[in-house]
């Protein structure tokens, strides 16, 4: 979410003249935070830094656990809502995070309650994260599903960060080894060239086409630092319409090893977040509508449809789940076990940190299947070029013989 800073000039119901700072996406924004405030707006401008660059700050995911775990202590310790939010504004330095808990304990005390403040930023707080806090207000045990919602947030980010964590290296030993042929055929292979001009045609093949993408590379290997940019975009060409976003998540579910990991990932999120809504006491369906939301594959998202208007029917989530087969096996069958118990809540939860704990053992194996496959691929690549070389090189004496 871009913030930007804006100045404004605006006018009270009693004719006086305030003036002030906002963070806020739009100039829209502003004026509605203004008019909320019974205050006219008059002039508003954008802020900008030295040299003309507009402010930018963004609301990342670990501010939003900074908060929520902030927040869920003062409330454990019995501190009103509207102090507690003064309170979190005054140990954060973010001046983003400082305006938007402002805002927030400004609704607060206008009357509205905590999750029909977070409500109005669902580019801020999901889903998922509006409903608990609702049912916490709601039944009394704010304090109680606060601590349950700060670590499921920690747990869904940790998990991610491990993925992106072990990705780094193999992606490092990518760029290297690119560079490092790039290299040699823009630097080493036309030194050759001078060795083959006598041959004409009898010049191999293979060393021709070599000196040719040299010769590519030297001109126009400019243009292959759009390749990402072009990558970028027709990814998210895929994501344009929902038919294609469809054919694009069906896709990278049947991958071999990469689609496994996805439902894997897929069904932790599903498990983590119907779980911690079960124990905020939201009813089963109102929580399979939001964990639609929640999850990112559309194959998957769809099939929950399927599985929602089951359980509307009267058909047990378990069995709804194994109609479906959208999810693994193992789900469905210890979801219908939970509900046979009365333990669906803790079922979902240690089926989610079972499937966190396969996600990470299996990326560990991808990892160490990835960085052996590039270094095998990339001494490949520049061992066929030298040996392409040495053998025209070679050929040239049989030639002149």
């Amino acid at each position: 979410m871009a913030i930007y800073q804006f100045t404004y000039q605006a006018c009270d119901i009693e004719g006086n003249i305030l003036s002030g700072r906002l963070a806020a996406e739009s100039q829209q924004e502003v004026v509605a935070n203004l008019q909320s405030q019974l205050l006219i707006p008059l002039k508003i401008e954008q802020e900008e830094e030295a040299g003309g660059l507009i402010i930018r700050q963004s609301i990342s995911t670990g501010d939003i656990i900074n908060f929520t775990e902030g927040l869920c202590t003062l409330v454990e310790a019995r501190v009103p809502i509207d102090r507690a939010l003064g309170l979190l504004q005054g140990i954060t330095e973010k001046p983003v995070v400082q305006q938007l808990i402002d805002d927030l304990r400004r609704e607060v005390k206008e009357g509205k309650s905590l999750a029909d403040a977070l409500q109005t930023r669902p580019e801020v707080f999901s889903r998922m994260y509006v409903n608990m806090v609702h049912a916490g207000e709601e039944g009394g045990i704010l304090d109680k599903l606060l601590p349950k919602l700060a670590n499921f947030l920690a747990s869904a980010d940790q998990a991610k960060r491990t993925i992106i964590s072990s990705l780094i290296y193999p992606a490092i030993l990518l760029m290297t080894g690119l560079i490092s042929v790039t290299l040699l055929m823009i630097f080493v292979v036309p030194s050759f060239a001078t060795l083959f001009e006598d041959m004409g045609p009898n010049t191999p093949r293979s060393a021709t086409f070599l000196l040719y993408l040299s010769g590519w590379l030297k001109t126009y290997g400019w243009t292959m630092l759009a390749l990402p940019v072009l990558f970028w975009y027709g990814w998210k060409q895929l994501d344009a319409t929902p038919e294609r976003r469809l054919q694009r998540d069906q896709f990278m579910l049947s991958l071999p090893l990469l689609g496994k990991l996805i439902l894997q990932a897929e069904s932790s999120r599903f498990c983590r977040t119907l779980g911690a809504l079960l124990v905020a006491g939201i009813p089963l369906l109102k929580g399979l509508s939001i964990v639609r939301g929640v999850l990112e594959n559309q194959v998957l998202s769809n099939g929950l449809i399927q599985v929602e208007e089951a359980v509307r029917s009267g058909t047990s989530l378990g069995k709804a789940l194994a109609t479906q087969a959208i999810f693994p096996v193992l789900l469905a069958q210890l979801v219908i076990v939970g509900e046979e118990s009365g333990r669906t809540a803790a079922i979902l939860e240690r089926l989610a940190e079972n499937f966190d704990a396969t996600v990470k053992q299996q990326t560990a194996r991808l990892v160490a299947l990835l960085e052996p496959l590039l270094i095998l691929l990339l001494g490949v690549v520049v061992g066929a070029i030298v040996i392409t070389m040495l053998s025209a090189i070679f050929s040239i004496n049989e030639v002149n013989f």
